[in-house]
């Protein structure tokens, strides 16, 4: 009988690949083990086993497999049918979520390598400059990999120039497979056997006597295996005896010592984890059993709590219960960096019970976590991360947080799979029978409209901790103190007031730009030309630190210009304004105090986070300029004020959701303010102080946003009221992108009538020198959405089909906003 396994690839196949296999091996083979296949002329792909059968494929001869790469599963079956319904729902293929799940390094590429052919003598004048080079190269080592080819010619385009040596037979290529995870090891010392007794230890101190430093280190040894009874690190002995490692490693070569390596986890957490948790105060008491309430009868619940109300301890009670329960937790957080905040606080409560992951993670750090989690250990009960976290093998879940709810950070962009955080955390949390618990001081309309409808069990909780009163809002019109020349800078003169006076109390300010860089258009006053980006149809963004131009959206950059490149004359001029720039201003406006910066430029590395939020709660800045970034959740316990630099360019952004969004982010930026004793100010400078969500902002009325925003969002049929599927396409070629976005809208509307709007271009519409066009397909209430699916399918298919179309990236996005 023959045997056959289907495998997932982690590459945008639409369906399964099978493969051949041996008896023996489908006896030991179980869906989830990762196995080594080759797949297309020369390529090895590490693959997931799905499913073990007897059918042979039809359209091919079934290649037999490489090698398995695991004793038991990697993957659960849980986690199998997550994918799976991920993969469905987002309409993707189930090897793109793979690929975004699993840590790189379990996911083993083929490295082309090169090495010389003994056989064939080669003339040297009948080898090309360029092939000369590497023949060299080849001479000095064994063997090349195609990177070091890249270093050797200084040129991108390497593969002509060996695909010409192989032809001549000078060259062979072969695919290696590379194992990227490596367990960290720690180097650990003891006495040799032959030096335990203690006449052997005499003779040998007698022995080291003309070596003083060496005699040190083998009475530091001895003290410290009196005293501690765990093993000695090489590096603790060196520290201990004051000696350095070259003198250890000389009596190792002596064997007088031995090493030995164990092996450790890359992340430890140092502390005692035991601190009790806090009583809950009589508000969040009433919170938390309404909760356990709500989730007699339903599965989801929203807890709709305002900024500094205390949701965390609740939060922290609840995990308790799931831990004494003996089940996992996932708290999922839209920012890493809330995590760094949340995860000491965690961590004082929990101990070593506490896991992280997220992106910033190294790859061998990641797959610790995921191996953890496969073996249900002690330190991977609760799990805090981003939204990748939601795709590791838990076993039995009992409960997933999701703070911030309403965050956009949450929607995966771009790759595929495009999902939502929120929505999939709901179906994770059903096949594991387990509750979800969304948290939030602005929910998304959807959560609301959910929990208004009954489908969500609904918490409100109204008063902050200690009843602490809610920040007081005020709107400065930036127009009237324009008129009468009331500014410096971007700053009015309310707001310089306001920040005088509490910097003289000795309070913290955050201010807030959602822009970075200095100035978002440098622009020529003699003519009017702006700079370009190249690749994008955007102006670049000037930024001062580095003295360049760069592009927020591909990354292109150039040094600043010294003139016009129109005119040629020096008469540039900055448009707008971002966080440097505030940043700037405020220097110079309070000189002897110290002034930071969080947004993505300060924050690029592992730390960066950590090292700006620590240094703000220990009240070594003063003030903290910000984008929102700022806005998530954050505990600051000193910040009395908070300033909303220009609250116009949130509001008047081409998106249906821009007024949610606008409500949603100046009452989290709000809500950093005052949260002990003291009552916090909040100042919006606007230009328009009578918009309707300014006014809700300032008191602090999210029903009336809620009730005001559903009537549009019915008018004009939006989610939640219509679900929506976005389809992009992208080519660099003008044309062609208009007719591939022609010939599809045309095909869609013959099945979905005037519920597609579109092909239109985007206020952006060329990105990285590929041109963008956009449908949007609404879906009423009553009409299937698998069924829409399946129509979209089959006309991508036959759009596929057409070969003038095939080069056209077509871009699918289910709930895409």
């Amino acid at each position: 009988m023959t045997y056959f396994i289907d495998v997932i690839l982690p590459i945008p196949l639409q369906k399964a690949f099978t493969y051949h296999i041996t008896e023996a091996e489908a006896k030991f083979l179980k869906p989830g083990i990762r196995v080594a296949v080759p797949f297309g002329k020369s390529k090895i792909y590490t693959a997931l086993t799905y499913k073990i059968h007897n059918n042979p494929p039809t359209a091919y001869e079934a290649k037999t497999i490489h090698q398995i790469l695991d004793k038991k599963p990697v993957v659960t079956e849980t986690q199998l049918q997550h994918w799976e319904w991920i993969a469905k729902y987002y309409m993707c293929s189930l090897g793109e979520v793979m690929r975004a799940a699993m840590p790189n390094a379990f996911l083993l590429e083929s490295e082309t390598i090169i090495s010389k052919n003994e056989k064939t003598k080669i003339n040297d004048s009948e080898l090309k400059d360029d092939e000369f080079l590497i023949y060299e190269a080849l001479q000095h080592q064994s063997s090349l990999k195609i990177q070091d080819v890249v270093s050797i010619l200084d040129k991108k385009r390497v593969l002509p120039v060996i695909n010409g040596l192989v032809e001549k037979g000078v060259l062979y290529l072969q695919e290696e497979l590379y194992e990227k995870y490596t367990p960290k090891l720690v180097r650990y010392v003891k006495l040799h056997e032959n030096h335990k007794s203690q006449e052997k230890l005499q003779e040998l101190l007698e022995l080291l006597s003309r070596a003083p430093k060496q005699r040190e280190v083998i009475l530091a040894l001895f003290t410290m295996e009196a005293s501690i009874k765990e093993p000695i690190k090489v590096s603790e002995l060196a520290e201990r005896s004051g000696a350095s490692t070259s003198i250890i490693k000389i009596l190792i070569d002596k064997a007088i010592l031995d090493e030995y390596h164990i092996q450790t986890d890359r992340i430890q957490f140092e502390g005692e984890g035991d601190e009790n948790v806090k009583i809950l105060n009589e508000a969040q008491q009433q919170a938390y059993e309404e909760i356990e309430t709500a989730f007699e009868s339903k599965s989801v619940a929203l807890l709709h709590g305002v900024t500094s109300s205390g949701k965390t301890e609740i939060y922290v009670q609840l995990i308790q219960k799931q831990l004494e329960l003996g089940k996992q937790v996932l708290y999922l957080l839209p920012e890493i960096a809330l995590t760094t905040q949340l995860v000491q606080r965690l961590q004082d409560y929990f101990g070593e019970k506490v896991a992280v992951f997220h992106s910033r993670y190294s790859g061998n750090e990641r797959v610790e976590v995921w191996q953890n989690m496969l073996s249900n250990s002690v330190k991977a009960q609760v799990v805090i991360g981003a939204r990748s976290s939601l795709l590791l093998p838990f076993s039995n879940l009992g409960l997933i947080i999701v703070d911030e709810e309403h965050e956009q950070s949450y929607k995966q962009f771009d790759p595929a799979p495009r999902y939502h955080a929120r929505d999939a955390a709901v179906v994770l949390a059903n096949l594991h029978e387990a509750k979800t618990l969304l948290g939030s001081a602005t929910p998304s309309l959807e959560s609301y409209f959910n929990a208004s409808q009954g489908k969500y069990g609904l918490v409100e909780l109204n008063t902050r901790y200690n009843n602490v009163l809610m920040p007081d809002i005020e709107l400065v019109d930036l127009a009237d103190k324009y008129k009468r020349k009331r500014m410096k800078g971007h700053f009015s003169d309310r707001l310089i007031q306001e920040m005088t006076e509490t910097l003289e109390e000795g309070f913290q300010i955050i201010l807030f730009q959602n822009r970075r860089g200095f100035s978002p258009i440098i622009e020529c006053t003699t003519c009017g030309t702006s700079p370009q980006c190249p690749n994008c149809d955007v102006s670049l963004t000037y930024h001062q630190y580095r003295d360049q131009l760069r592009c927020h959206y591909c990354g292109y950059n150039s040094a600043m210009l010294k003139s016009c490149q129109g005119c040629g004359n020096s008469t540039l001029d900055t448009k707008g304004f971002g966080t440097e720039q505030i940043e700037e201003e405020v220097k110079i406006l309070f000189p002897e105090k110290k002034v930071a910066r969080m947004d993505l430029d300060t924050t690029r590395g592992k730390y960066g986070f950590e090292k700006i939020i620590s240094s703000f709660e220990q009240r070594e800045v003063d003030i903290l300029v910000g984008t929102q970034m700022l806005t998530k959740g954050l505990d600051f316990r000193y910040v009395k004020l908070v300033g909303i630099m220009n609250a116009d360019n949130l509001l008047n952004f081409p998106d249906f959701r821009a007024h949610e969004r606008s409500y949603q982010l100046m009452a989290q930026v709000s809500g950093r303010a005052g949260r002990t004793d003291l009552r916090g100010k909040v100042l919006i400078q606007t230009y328009n102080p009578h918009h309707n969500i300014l006014q809700q902002v300032s008191t602090n009325s999210y029903k009336e946003m809620f009730e005001e925003q559903m009537n549009e969002r019915y008018n004009f049929k939006y989610p939640p009221i219509y679900r929506l599927i976005k389809i992009t396409f992208k080519h660099k070629d003008y044309n062609r992108v208009n007719l591939a976005a022609d010939w599809y809208a045309k095909s869609l509307r013959q099945v979905f009538k005037s519920n597609v709007l579109g092909p239109e271009f985007p206020p952006v519409s060329r990105i990285r020198n590929l041109y963008n066009k956009n449908i949007l397909i609404k879906i009423p209430q009553n009409q299937s959405l698998a069924k829409t699916k399946e129509a979209i399918i089959k006309i991508d298919n036959s759009f596929n089909a057409v070969k003038d179309f095939r080069p056209v990236r077509v871009v699918l996005n289910v709930d895409n906003y």
